[in-house]
């Protein structure tokens, strides 16, 4: 049985302390990153040989692959994919938005499965204001509760049209936020019905998607004390409540300065707040020991969320040309332009 944790390595192949450490702790799966990238018979190399390792032919690989500023797979190699704004704006239609933005994840879903990779952390479900930190901007699908929601359920069944697991990110909302988590802890002052009106809005409508991603963001009228990957009351009133998401639900990289404490301490805060994985994303091995020695073997509820969330992507995959559709994509695009 795996533990529930996902590990990252620190390049294109597996060390042997790495391929003994993956057997040793046994992660749920595998996160790829720009130093884990060279090419496609490379990337197929990576993915299979952590298959291996762990003898599960389904074990989860993540990748961030969404368009704009945030693609691990470089364009020497694939093609480049637009932003989500850039996406939301190929048309003043809603439904050819909609129609734009499921190509693109179609798109980038073909691209992942030619290399083994079963899950994108996409769609952003957040919701940008005025005075925000950019570190969402232009990753948002739009600026109102309603345009996120549609758009990033487009995004979401592009990916599971081509068996790639979408990931929704970042519950309960990080666009409100004035400082980027990679650096520091930022906080939102916002009350908790102008939250629930807005940021929250774009995750309760897209609740049965499979899999989510916390913030590690503190809201200051619901807990002010903890940030919503470390917090009893975010995960259970908010996420599991008010949005009422019932999906596997997995930490943002533990290793990001919004943190603080031990890798143990944060480790065991999050499944006492009551999320189901643990993300470690440097491939920095001490770190991970950490990680692995304080992760639970996944059971339980959150196997059974696991489980289902890997059924969303077991069936046949829809007809697909991937030529014509890059044509199609190109010339809205091109309208829009």
């Amino acid at each position: 049985m795996a533990r529930a944790f996902i590990c990252g390595c620190s390049s294109t192949v597996l060390t042997a302390d790495e391929e003994a450490f993956i057997r040793e702790s046994d992660p749920w799966g595998l996160i790829l990153f720009k130093r884990n990238v060279q090419d496609r018979e490379q990337m197929r190399a990576l993915t299979d040989r952590f298959r291996e390792i762990t003898g599960r032919t389904d074990a989860a690989v993540l990748i961030d692959q969404e368009g704009g500023r945030v693609q691990r797979m470089a364009a020497n190699h694939w093609p480049p994919y637009p932003s989500a704004a850039k996406l939301a704006a190929a048309s003043n239609d809603p439904a050819e938005q909609v129609s734009a933005v499921f190509l693109a994840t179609r798109l980038i879903a073909h691209d992942l499965a030619e290399v083994g990779v079963n899950v994108d952390c996409l769609p952003v479900l957040d919701l940008p204001v005025a005075g925000s930190h950019a570190i969402i901007g232009d990753r948002a699908y739009g600026e109102t509760p309603e345009a996120v929601a549609r758009l990033g359920r487009a995004a979401a069944e592009g990916l599971m049209a081509g068996g790639v697991l979408p990931v929704f990110k970042h519950v309960p909302g990080h666009g409100r936020a004035r400082a980027d988590s990679h650096l520091e802890l930022p906080t939102v002052e916002a009350s908790r019905e102008e939250l629930e009106r807005t940021d929250f809005a774009p995750f309760r409508a897209n609740a049965d998607l499979p899999v989510a991603m916390t913030a590690h963001v503190v809201f200051e009228a619901i807990d002010p004390e903890r940030p919503a990957t470390l917090s009893p009351v975010i995960v259970g009133e908010i996420i599991r409540g008010f949005i009422g998401f019932d999906g596997l639900l997995m930490s943002d990289d533990l290793s990001m300065k919004a943190l603080s404490g031990t890798f143990r301490e944060r480790t065991r805060a999050l499944f006492a707040a009551g999320v189901d994985l643990g993300l470690h994303c440097n491939g920095d091995l001490a770190e991970g020991a950490d990680v692995a020695a304080e992760a639970p073997l996944l059971a339980g509820k959150a196997f059974e969320r696991a489980e289902r969330a890997l059924s969303r992507i077991s069936g046949a995959r829809l007809a697909f040309d991937p030529v014509d559709s890059r044509e199609k994509l190109a010339q809205m695009l091109a309208s829009a332009a």
